[in-house]
């Protein structure tokens, strides 16, 4: 199980974004690009972690062992996990307003190290916790963005 919470890699990327980022102030169309795409993520951030709070089951990344229940209404219809995709839009949204060609690159190492360190270890817990009912869940809904096959 990873020891450092995804919130962490997102700070530090976002870290990385501004020492990356070019040294001239945002346009208009930046400014409202960036802040459309930072108030959809935090909405969508809000909305599963409100969604874990009303299930009464835990948000903490590092123990997700813990899980008392399976939340798959809301935002979970579309992504198993909204509040990693709710962190890389806002990753994504400090890339737009700082603009550059390097500021996506750190938004799109936090999503490579989520992804490959982060999410297998808790759909493991969450399969040993739900079994088939989670190997449903997983089989109809997308661990990212919605796709249609």
């Amino acid at each position: 199980m990873p020891v450092v919470p995804p919130p962490v890699f997102a700070l530090a990327a976002g870290i990385a974004q501004h020492l990356l980022a070019p040294d001239r102030p945002a346009g208009g169309a930046r400014k409202l690009a960036s802040a459309g795409i930072a108030v959809a993520a935090l909405g969508l951030d809000a909305s599963a972690v409100a969604a874990f709070r009303r299930h009464h089951t835990t948000v903490n990344p590092l123990d997700p062992a813990r899980a008392s229940s399976m939340v798959t209404g809301g935002a979970y219809r579309l992504t198993r996990n909204p509040m990693y995709v709710g962190m890389a839009g806002l990753l994504t949204a400090h890339a737009v307003r700082r603009g550059g060609w390097l500021t996506p690159l750190p938004a799109a190492a936090f999503v490579v190290l989520v992804d490959r360190l982060q999410i297998p270890a808790e759909e493991a817990a969450m399969e040993a916790n739900f079994g088939e009912a989670y190997a449903r869940y997983r089989a109809r809904v997308s661990r990212w963005l919605p796709v249609r096959a």
